[in-house]
């Protein structure tokens, strides 16, 4: 197996993957930060607590790890996940099977993670890799799961498998579009909560925006051909109750950070990795825009960030709401 992608959320996928004694290749971009993985047997810079087991092999030769692994799978940020593919797609085997634990819509062009890996590789077995789950925890082997959604249902089986241990369990899955999905809207979503709680506006808002929210990424999800009940699961709603409310969470604490009255460039400074929902957030208004599926808590967190909206008028264009059905 190789990991491609060695930030804090592909290390612990790789040591997760390594601890049963199986093989594993790690690679990033950065070749001297991998001398020091290799040297120091950890990821110092972002995982320094998850010590490498002896299977983890850290690869700085990209061609060398796709001719020796199979299976591929891509841990990278959305933004930049079709140039990652590209750079791959001429390495890896005929055999190659691709999996990948990005989350998000493409900014660019609306296309969900498996849209875009068909358009750049073409037809193989694919599985997505999403639920509620921190790399520092994972990292731990704190006792976590998640879903391995693929429509090979080989290739989904044979992957969770591998990832299951004793305190890690896979569950697979077919909906691919339903899992990605709800790993795309639940980061906005986590924003919108870490700004409630930046405002100090108690509990009760917080449970509002994860339920209202859920209904949202429902409803884009179903939109888009996702199985309704697949938001009941980790991919959708579990992922979303842990990034609503956990620190560990990097939207959340920048939603914290907006509420707590700090610009978006100083919130993004002050979290100093990617947070993901920052970008989403426009991609997923966007689509949302073409489908023509109301999100009333995503367009406000939008506006929030790339138009200036004040924060609490937002809340107070949520709560002014025309009086409707719970269902709709």
């Amino acid at each position: 197996m190789a990991v491609i992608g060695a930030g804090s959320w592909g290390t612990a996928l790789a040591v997760q993957l390594s601890r049963d004694g199986l093989k594993t290749y790690l690679w990033g971009r950065d070749a001297a930060q991998l001398g020091v993985m290799r040297e120091g047997r950890r990821n110092a810079r972002y995982l320094p607590q998850a010590a490498f087991p002896e299977a983890l092999i850290i690869e700085p030769h990209l061609a060398t790890v796709l001719r020796a692994a199979r299976d591929v799978l891509v841990a990278v940020p959305s933004h930049g996940f079709r140039s990652t593919l590209a750079r791959l797609a001429p390495l890896m085997r005929d055999d190659a099977r691709l999996a990948w634990a990005t989350k998000g819509f493409e900014v660019t062009s609306g296309l969900l993670p498996h849209q875009v890996a068909a358009a750049v590789l073409g037809p193989r077995p694919a599985a997505v890799l999403s639920g509620p789950t921190f790399a520092r925890e994972v990292g731990a082997g704190l006792p976590t799961a998640m879903t391995v959604a693929s429509r090979d249902e080989r290739f989904g089986t044979e992957l969770a498998q591998r990832l299951s241990g004793p305190h890690f369990r896979a569950y697979t899955e077919t909906d691919i579009v339903g899992v990605e999905v709800g790993g795309a809207v639940k980061n906005v979503v986590a924003i919108a909560c870490g700004m409630a709680d930046g405002l100090d506006f108690g509990a009760n808002t917080r449970v509002a925006l994860i339920t209202r929210g859920l209904a949202e990424m429902m409803r884009l999800g179903v939109k888009l051909g996702a199985v309704r009940e697949t938001f009941m699961g980790l991919a959708a709603l579990g992922d979303l109750v842990l990034t609503c409310t956990d620190d560990q969470s990097r939207n959340r604490r920048f939603g914290k950070a907006l509420g707590a009255g700090l610009g978006v460039e100083q919130a993004a400074a002050e979290i100093g990795q990617v947070v993901e929902g920052a970008q989403a957030a426009r991609a997923v208004m966007a689509v949302a825009a073409r489908e023509q599926v109301e999100m009333p808590i995503c367009t406000e967190v939008y506006r929030i960030m790339h138009e200036g909206r004040d924060i609490r008028a937002a809340a107070l264009a949520l709560m002014g709401r025309e009086i409707r059905s719970e269902r709709e």
